[in-house]
């Protein structure tokens, strides 16, 4: 049986972030963004696995709308940091979300999962009329309480109230200490995807 069911949005865009949608004017001159951003409920970090699920291909997702942490820009550079609760990251079944909370992540001993950049990162310009720049951002991922450095490219869209920021880390769980989630009735592959949506407002 090769159905194909997705079991959840589709992946996270700029475009789906409500107050990071198609700005209606130009963005100002890059001082005009310079200081403190902090994240609002129009972000979204989690995860996209593939299983197979009684023979069914099923992607599954599960994602958090509370979000801590910050983006501090001057000039066209920008040190990205973001803190998520782990329990709090669901997706659309109870049953999922409690291995994952249990046996996979361990929340009650590793509660939070973070990215935090290693340097800055330089998007060249602010982008302006619904324009996306696109960068590379340095930085350290930890999940289950092991760290590892990651490179992620990293899209960003402005308007004149708010910063959204979208990238995706794919990881292999032994990297970080987690062991194949499989179990008798479902089958997945050695690692996912961490990705995020992340949109700013002025802090």
């Amino acid at each position: 049986m090769e159905t194909t069911v997705v079991e959840a949005d589709d992946e996270p865009s700029l475009e789906t972030a409500p107050s990071a949608a198609a700005p209606d004017e130009a963005a100002a001159d890059s001082e005009d963004f310079d200081g403190l951003w902090t994240p609002t409920t129009a972000s979204e970090f989690g995860y996209r696995v593939d299983e197979v699920l009684g023979g069914v291909n099923v992607t599954a997702v599960g994602r958090s709308s509370e979000i801590d942490g910050s983006l501090t820009i001057e000039g066209t550079t920008a040190s990205v940091d973001a803190t998520v609760e782990v329990e709090n990251i669901v997706s659309d079944d109870s049953r999922r979300d409690g291995q994952f909370q249990g046996r996979i992540m361990d929340v009650a001993n590793f509660p939070t999962a973070n990215f935090q950049r290693t340097e800055p990162v330089d998007f060249g310009a602010i982008p302006a009329d619904g324009e996306q720049v696109t960068a590379t951002a340095v930085g350290e991922l930890t999940l289950k309480g092991v760290t590892q450095a990651v490179t992620v490219d990293v899209t960003a869209q402005a308007t004149d109230t708010s910063i959204g920021v979208l990238g995706n880390i794919p990881i292999t769980f032994t990297d970080y200490g987690i062991d194949n989630p499989s179990n008798p009735g479902v089958g997945l592959e050695d690692g996912g995807i961490v990705e995020f949506v992340l949109v700013f407002e002025r802090g």
